[in-house]
Protein backbone atom coordinates (compact mmCIF):
# COMPACT_ATOMS: atom_id res chain seq x y z
CA UNK A 1 0.00 0.00 0.00
CA UNK A 2 1.10 3.46 -1.10
CA UNK A 3 -0.17 7.15 -0.08
CA UNK A 4 0.92 10.45 -1.53
CA UNK A 5 3.91 11.92 0.17
CA UNK A 6 2.90 14.23 3.43
CA UNK A 7 5.54 17.35 4.22
CA UNK A 8 6.79 16.43 7.71
CA UNK A 9 8.75 18.64 10.45
CA UNK A 10 10.80 17.58 12.71
CA UNK A 11 9.28 19.01 16.18
CA UNK A 12 10.38 17.16 19.46
CA UNK A 13 7.82 17.58 22.02
CA UNK A 14 9.57 20.16 24.74
CA UNK A 15 9.20 17.30 27.35
CA UNK A 16 11.23 14.73 25.79
CA UNK A 17 14.64 17.62 25.85
CA UNK A 18 13.51 18.66 29.64
CA UNK A 19 13.51 14.75 30.41
CA UNK A 20 17.15 14.72 28.64
CA UNK A 21 18.70 16.97 30.37
CA UNK A 22 17.36 15.70 34.15
CA UNK A 23 18.72 12.25 32.56
CA UNK A 24 22.02 14.40 32.01
CA UNK A 25 22.19 15.83 35.22
CA UNK A 26 21.80 12.70 36.80
CA UNK A 27 24.17 10.90 34.76
CA UNK A 28 26.02 8.34 37.10
CA UNK A 29 29.86 8.21 35.95
CA UNK A 30 32.07 5.31 36.86
CA UNK A 31 35.37 5.81 38.51
CA UNK A 32 36.62 5.42 35.44
CA UNK A 33 39.34 8.49 34.20
CA UNK A 34 41.32 7.24 31.27
CA UNK A 35 41.94 9.22 28.66
CA UNK A 36 42.13 6.85 25.32
CA UNK A 37 40.23 5.16 23.11
CA UNK A 38 41.77 1.71 23.72
CA UNK A 39 39.37 0.20 25.42
CA UNK A 40 35.92 1.62 23.89
CA UNK A 41 34.68 5.18 24.47
CA UNK A 42 37.53 7.29 25.84
CA UNK A 43 35.91 8.14 30.01
CA UNK A 44 37.43 11.57 29.83
CA UNK A 45 35.74 12.49 26.42
CA UNK A 46 32.56 11.41 27.11
CA UNK A 47 32.33 13.29 30.29
CA UNK A 48 33.54 16.58 28.03
CA UNK A 49 30.76 15.59 25.65
CA UNK A 50 27.89 15.22 28.29
CA UNK A 51 28.99 18.65 29.41
CA UNK A 52 28.84 20.06 26.58
CA UNK A 53 25.53 18.84 25.61
CA UNK A 54 23.91 19.70 28.95
CA UNK A 55 25.19 23.11 28.74
CA UNK A 56 26.03 24.37 25.25
CA UNK A 57 24.58 22.35 22.67
CA UNK A 58 21.53 23.60 21.29
CA UNK A 59 19.43 21.01 19.70
CA UNK A 60 16.58 23.30 18.51
CA UNK A 61 18.98 25.57 16.80
CA UNK A 62 20.32 21.75 14.98
CA UNK A 63 16.64 20.79 14.57
CA UNK A 64 15.51 24.26 12.89
CA UNK A 65 19.06 22.84 10.43
CA UNK A 66 17.53 19.48 9.85
CA UNK A 67 13.78 21.31 8.90
CA UNK A 68 15.86 23.63 6.33
CA UNK A 69 15.58 20.48 3.71
CA UNK A 70 12.09 19.20 2.27
CA UNK A 71 11.28 16.04 4.86
CA UNK A 72 8.23 13.94 4.05
CA UNK A 73 6.55 10.89 5.43
CA UNK A 74 5.30 8.22 3.57
CA UNK A 75 3.22 5.10 3.40
CA UNK A 76 5.20 2.89 1.23
CA UNK A 77 3.82 -1.11 1.49
CA UNK A 78 2.35 -0.32 5.11
CA UNK A 79 5.40 1.16 6.55
CA UNK A 80 5.48 4.69 7.19
CA UNK A 81 8.70 6.29 5.64
CA UNK A 82 10.45 9.19 6.53
CA UNK A 83 12.65 10.79 3.53
CA UNK A 84 14.13 14.25 2.97
CA UNK A 85 13.55 15.18 -1.01
CA UNK A 86 15.29 17.80 -2.98
CA UNK A 87 15.31 18.97 -6.13
CA UNK A 88 18.52 19.06 -7.90
CA UNK A 89 19.24 22.90 -9.51
CA UNK A 90 20.17 21.86 -13.37
CA UNK A 91 19.13 21.54 -16.90
CA UNK A 92 18.60 17.59 -16.32
CA UNK A 93 18.79 16.76 -12.86
CA UNK A 94 19.32 12.90 -11.75
CA UNK A 95 17.32 11.50 -9.54
CA UNK A 96 19.96 9.83 -6.74
CA UNK A 97 19.17 7.51 -3.98
CA UNK A 98 21.34 8.27 -0.59
CA UNK A 99 21.32 5.25 1.93
CA UNK A 100 23.17 5.42 5.26
CA UNK A 101 24.15 3.27 7.67
CA UNK A 102 24.80 2.43 11.51
CA UNK A 103 25.14 4.05 13.99
CA UNK A 104 24.62 6.88 11.99
CA UNK A 105 21.16 8.10 10.31
CA UNK A 106 19.96 10.55 7.35
CA UNK A 107 22.19 13.04 9.09
CA UNK A 108 25.38 11.24 7.07
CA UNK A 109 24.53 13.14 3.95
CA UNK A 110 23.51 16.82 5.37
CA UNK A 111 26.63 18.28 3.89
CA UNK A 112 26.33 16.01 0.49
CA UNK A 113 22.98 17.20 -0.11
CA UNK A 114 23.47 21.18 -1.01
CA UNK A 115 26.56 19.59 -3.04
CA UNK A 116 25.02 17.55 -5.07
CA UNK A 117 21.23 19.60 -5.67
CA UNK A 118 23.08 22.80 -6.33
CA UNK A 119 26.68 22.30 -8.20
CA UNK A 120 26.77 25.14 -9.41
CA UNK A 121 26.51 27.13 -6.60
CA UNK A 122 29.57 24.94 -4.90
CA UNK A 123 31.80 24.99 -7.13
CA UNK A 124 31.10 22.83 -9.59
CA UNK A 125 28.65 21.95 -13.48
CA UNK A 126 25.16 22.41 -13.06
CA UNK A 127 25.18 19.81 -15.81
CA UNK A 128 26.29 17.35 -13.12
CA UNK A 129 23.23 18.61 -10.69
CA UNK A 130 20.59 15.17 -8.64
CA UNK A 131 17.39 15.39 -7.72
CA UNK A 132 18.58 14.15 -3.86
CA UNK A 133 15.87 11.57 -1.94
CA UNK A 134 17.61 10.13 1.37
CA UNK A 135 15.42 8.31 3.48
CA UNK A 136 15.93 7.00 7.35
CA UNK A 137 15.95 3.10 6.95
CA UNK A 138 12.98 1.50 8.36
CA UNK A 139 13.46 1.00 12.57
CA UNK A 140 15.96 4.45 12.36
CA UNK A 141 14.64 8.09 13.49
CA UNK A 142 11.38 8.81 11.56
CA UNK A 143 10.78 5.68 10.24
CA UNK A 144 8.65 2.86 10.88
CA UNK A 145 10.44 -0.56 11.97
CA UNK A 146 9.55 -2.67 8.90
CA UNK A 147 10.45 -6.54 11.40
CA UNK A 148 8.64 -8.16 8.19
CA UNK A 149 8.89 -8.46 4.66
CA UNK A 150 12.34 -10.15 4.76
CA UNK A 151 14.15 -7.59 6.92
CA UNK A 152 17.26 -5.80 5.77
CA UNK A 153 16.78 -8.08 2.68
CA UNK A 154 13.70 -6.52 1.74
CA UNK A 155 14.72 -2.85 2.02
CA UNK A 156 15.76 -2.69 -1.17
CA UNK A 157 12.20 -3.34 -2.64
CA UNK A 158 10.38 -0.71 -0.44
CA UNK A 159 13.10 2.16 -1.37
CA UNK A 160 12.52 1.25 -5.04
CA UNK A 161 8.76 1.48 -4.42
CA UNK A 162 9.74 5.17 -2.88
CA UNK A 163 11.89 6.33 -6.00
CA UNK A 164 8.76 4.45 -8.65
CA UNK A 165 5.70 4.46 -7.72
CA UNK A 166 5.41 7.09 -5.03
CA UNK A 167 8.33 9.91 -6.28
CA UNK A 168 7.51 8.83 -10.33
CA UNK A 169 11.15 8.05 -11.31
CA UNK A 170 11.56 5.78 -13.61
CA UNK A 171 15.26 6.06 -13.57
CA UNK A 172 17.99 6.79 -10.79
CA UNK A 173 21.18 6.20 -9.51
CA UNK A 174 21.97 5.02 -5.79
CA UNK A 175 24.99 5.74 -3.42
CA UNK A 176 25.26 3.71 0.10
CA UNK A 177 27.78 2.59 2.87
CA UNK A 178 27.54 0.21 5.70
CA UNK A 179 23.80 -1.13 5.69
CA UNK A 180 22.86 1.52 2.59
CA UNK A 181 26.08 -0.22 0.70
CA UNK A 182 23.69 -3.48 0.92
CA UNK A 183 20.58 -2.31 0.45
CA UNK A 184 22.03 -0.34 -3.07
CA UNK A 185 23.76 -3.21 -3.85
CA UNK A 186 20.01 -5.32 -3.59
CA UNK A 187 18.39 -2.50 -5.30
CA UNK A 188 20.86 -3.11 -8.06
CA UNK A 189 20.46 -6.80 -8.57
CA UNK A 190 16.71 -7.02 -8.10
CA UNK A 191 15.70 -3.92 -9.98
CA UNK A 192 18.78 -3.69 -12.78
CA UNK A 193 15.71 -2.28 -15.19
CA UNK A 194 15.35 0.92 -12.68
CA UNK A 195 18.78 1.86 -11.70
CA UNK A 196 21.18 3.71 -13.80
CA UNK A 197 24.00 2.56 -11.68
CA UNK A 198 25.36 2.00 -8.01
CA UNK A 199 28.01 3.95 -6.09
CA UNK A 200 29.44 2.49 -2.94
CA UNK A 201 31.95 3.46 -0.11
CA UNK A 202 32.23 -0.21 0.98
CA UNK A 203 32.13 -4.22 0.05
CA UNK A 204 28.65 -5.59 2.30
CA UNK A 205 30.69 -7.70 4.90
CA UNK A 206 27.94 -10.33 4.02
CA UNK A 207 30.30 -11.27 0.67
CA UNK A 208 32.96 -12.52 3.20
CA UNK A 209 31.09 -14.90 4.64
CA UNK A 210 31.41 -17.02 1.35
CA UNK A 211 35.10 -17.40 0.40
CA UNK A 212 36.43 -18.48 -2.76
CA UNK A 213 39.32 -21.06 -3.27
CA UNK A 214 41.11 -18.99 -5.84
CA UNK A 215 42.08 -16.15 -3.80
CA UNK A 216 45.02 -13.14 -4.74
CA UNK A 217 47.46 -12.28 -1.97
CA UNK A 218 45.48 -9.04 -1.28
CA UNK A 219 41.62 -10.77 -0.92
CA UNK A 220 43.39 -13.18 1.57
CA UNK A 221 45.06 -10.13 3.38
CA UNK A 222 41.73 -8.24 3.52
CA UNK A 223 39.62 -11.07 4.80
CA UNK A 224 42.24 -11.89 7.71
CA UNK A 225 41.65 -7.68 8.42
CA UNK A 226 37.79 -8.76 8.42
CA UNK A 227 38.57 -11.33 10.50
CA UNK A 228 41.01 -9.51 13.13
CA UNK A 229 38.57 -6.42 13.35
CA UNK A 230 35.89 -9.23 14.09
CA UNK A 231 37.62 -10.57 17.21
CA UNK A 232 38.73 -7.16 18.16
CA UNK A 233 35.92 -4.48 17.70
CA UNK A 234 32.90 -6.51 15.89
CA UNK A 235 31.47 -7.62 19.33
CA UNK A 236 28.79 -4.86 19.31
CA UNK A 237 27.97 -6.41 15.73
CA UNK A 238 27.04 -9.68 17.48
CA UNK A 239 25.54 -8.75 20.33
CA UNK A 240 22.88 -6.37 18.50
CA UNK A 241 22.24 -9.64 16.12
CA UNK A 242 22.39 -12.29 18.88
CA UNK A 243 20.64 -10.43 21.54
CA UNK A 244 19.25 -6.87 20.71
CA UNK A 245 16.97 -6.83 23.48
CA UNK A 246 19.89 -6.93 25.70
CA UNK A 247 21.73 -4.17 25.55
CA UNK A 248 18.34 -1.92 24.01
CA UNK A 249 17.27 -0.74 27.53
CA UNK A 250 19.90 0.56 29.14
CA UNK A 251 20.76 2.65 26.11
CA UNK A 252 17.05 3.79 25.55
CA UNK A 253 17.29 5.05 29.26
CA UNK A 254 20.73 6.84 29.60
CA UNK A 255 21.38 9.46 27.86
CA UNK A 256 25.26 9.61 28.23
CA UNK A 257 25.41 5.07 27.81
CA UNK A 258 23.50 6.18 24.13
CA UNK A 259 26.47 8.60 23.42
CA UNK A 260 29.25 6.34 24.00
CA UNK A 261 28.04 3.34 22.18
CA UNK A 262 27.77 6.17 19.30
CA UNK A 263 30.69 8.32 19.79
CA UNK A 264 33.01 5.18 20.23
CA UNK A 265 32.56 4.11 16.36
CA UNK A 266 33.12 7.52 14.62
CA UNK A 267 36.06 7.70 16.42
CA UNK A 268 37.23 4.44 15.61
CA UNK A 269 36.26 4.23 11.84
CA UNK A 270 36.98 8.04 11.18
CA UNK A 271 40.57 9.62 9.75
CA UNK A 272 40.83 11.32 12.88
CA UNK A 273 43.32 9.28 14.96
CA UNK A 274 43.05 10.21 19.01
CA UNK A 275 41.41 13.76 18.32
CA UNK A 276 37.99 12.77 17.40
CA UNK A 277 36.91 16.69 16.32
CA UNK A 278 39.38 16.56 13.63
CA UNK A 279 36.54 14.62 11.55
CA UNK A 280 34.01 15.80 13.60
CA UNK A 281 32.21 19.00 15.57
CA UNK A 282 30.19 17.99 18.80
CA UNK A 283 27.46 19.79 17.62
CA UNK A 284 27.78 16.53 14.51
CA UNK A 285 28.38 13.55 17.22
CA UNK A 286 25.36 14.85 19.08
CA UNK A 287 22.90 15.64 16.48
CA UNK A 288 23.13 12.21 15.14
CA UNK A 289 22.81 11.04 18.79
CA UNK A 290 19.69 12.64 19.58
CA UNK A 291 17.96 11.59 16.02
CA UNK A 292 18.49 8.17 17.58
CA UNK A 293 17.91 10.04 21.07
CA UNK A 294 14.38 11.64 20.72
CA UNK A 295 12.86 8.82 18.58
CA UNK A 296 13.95 6.22 21.09
CA UNK A 297 15.34 4.13 18.01
CA UNK A 298 18.22 2.65 19.17
CA UNK A 299 16.54 -0.79 19.53
CA UNK A 300 15.09 -1.13 16.12
CA UNK A 301 18.20 0.05 14.57
CA UNK A 302 19.43 -3.26 15.68
CA UNK A 303 17.12 -5.29 13.24
CA UNK A 304 19.70 -5.54 10.12
CA UNK A 305 22.30 -7.52 12.17
CA UNK A 306 19.20 -9.53 13.74
CA UNK A 307 17.98 -10.67 10.29
CA UNK A 308 21.39 -11.05 8.98
CA UNK A 309 22.54 -13.22 12.09
CA UNK A 310 19.16 -15.50 12.46
CA UNK A 311 18.93 -15.78 8.23
CA UNK A 312 17.51 -18.94 7.09
CA UNK A 313 19.19 -21.43 4.34
CA UNK A 314 16.60 -20.64 1.66
CA UNK A 315 16.91 -17.23 2.13
CA UNK A 316 20.99 -17.36 1.42
CA UNK A 317 20.15 -19.14 -1.55
CA UNK A 318 17.43 -16.78 -2.77
CA UNK A 319 20.02 -13.96 -2.00
CA UNK A 320 22.89 -15.33 -4.08
CA UNK A 321 20.82 -16.56 -7.01
CA UNK A 322 19.78 -12.78 -6.77
CA UNK A 323 23.11 -11.37 -7.14
CA UNK A 324 24.63 -13.59 -9.61
CA UNK A 325 21.65 -12.25 -12.21
CA UNK A 326 21.66 -9.02 -11.31
CA UNK A 327 24.50 -6.92 -9.43
CA UNK A 328 26.87 -7.74 -12.40
CA UNK A 329 24.83 -6.29 -15.02
CA UNK A 330 24.52 -2.56 -13.58
CA UNK A 331 27.69 -0.01 -13.53
CA UNK A 332 29.04 0.43 -10.22
CA UNK A 333 31.54 3.02 -9.01
CA UNK A 334 33.66 2.85 -5.70
CA UNK A 335 35.21 5.47 -3.52
CA UNK A 336 37.08 3.60 -0.86
CA UNK A 337 38.27 5.81 2.05
CA UNK A 338 41.77 4.67 3.97
CA UNK A 339 40.68 4.64 7.57
CA UNK A 340 37.08 3.07 7.19
CA UNK A 341 36.92 -0.64 8.70
CA UNK A 342 38.33 -2.83 6.15
CA UNK A 343 39.15 -1.57 2.65
CA UNK A 344 38.64 -3.99 0.01
CA UNK A 345 41.17 -4.54 -2.73
CA UNK A 346 39.34 -3.93 -6.05
CA UNK A 347 39.88 -7.95 -7.53
CA UNK A 348 37.47 -9.05 -4.52
CA UNK A 349 34.92 -6.43 -5.58
CA UNK A 350 35.52 -7.46 -9.02
CA UNK A 351 34.06 -10.96 -8.21
CA UNK A 352 30.57 -9.04 -7.37
CA UNK A 353 29.97 -6.09 -9.58
CA UNK A 354 30.32 -4.38 -12.84
CA UNK A 355 32.93 -1.89 -11.69
CA UNK A 356 33.10 1.16 -14.08
CA UNK A 357 35.23 3.64 -11.81
CA UNK A 358 37.49 2.56 -8.44
CA UNK A 359 38.86 5.65 -6.39
CA UNK A 360 41.05 5.21 -3.41
CA UNK A 361 40.88 8.38 -1.60
CA UNK A 362 43.54 9.92 -0.08
CA UNK A 363 41.63 10.32 3.81
CA UNK A 364 38.34 9.84 5.16
CA UNK A 365 36.68 6.90 6.95
CA UNK A 366 33.10 5.27 7.46
CA UNK A 367 31.03 8.22 7.03
CA UNK A 368 32.73 9.79 4.40
CA UNK A 369 29.70 11.70 3.56
CA UNK A 370 30.06 13.54 6.79
CA UNK A 371 33.94 13.78 7.22
CA UNK A 372 34.89 14.37 3.39
CA UNK A 373 31.77 15.48 1.73
CA UNK A 374 33.61 17.28 -1.29
CA UNK A 375 35.87 14.16 -2.20
CA UNK A 376 32.60 12.36 -2.12
CA UNK A 377 30.58 14.19 -4.13
CA UNK A 378 33.20 14.72 -6.97
CA UNK A 379 33.66 11.10 -6.99
CA UNK A 380 29.85 10.67 -7.48
CA UNK A 381 29.61 13.61 -10.29
CA UNK A 382 32.24 12.07 -12.02
CA UNK A 383 30.67 8.47 -11.91
CA UNK A 384 27.46 9.29 -13.15
CA UNK A 385 28.32 11.65 -15.57
CA UNK A 386 28.42 9.09 -18.05
CA UNK A 387 25.22 7.19 -17.09
CA UNK A 388 23.08 10.12 -17.29
CA UNK A 389 21.84 9.14 -20.75
CA UNK A 390 22.36 5.27 -20.84
CA UNK A 391 19.59 3.61 -22.47
CA UNK A 392 17.63 1.30 -20.40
Amino acid sequence: MKQAPEPFKIATPDAVLLDLRRRLDDTRWTTDTADDWREGMNPTYLRELVGYWRNGYDWRAQEAKLNAFHHFHAKVDDTRLHFVHEHGKGPAPLPLLLTHGYPDSFYRFSKLIPLLTDPANNGGDPADSFDVVVPSLPGYGYSEARPDHGGVFGFGDLLHTLMKDVLGYERFGAHGGDWGSTVTEHLARSHARSVVGIHLTDIPFWHSMRRPDDLSHAERAFLQKIDDFQKGGGAYAMLQGTRPRTPTPALNDSPAGLAAWIVEKFQQWSDCGDDIETSFTKDELLTNVMIYWTTGTIGTSFQPYRDVMHVDPIRIVKEVAKGMIGSSNTPAGFALFPKDITPPPREWGERFYNIQRWSEMPRGGHFAALEQPELLVNEIREFFRPLRTRDE
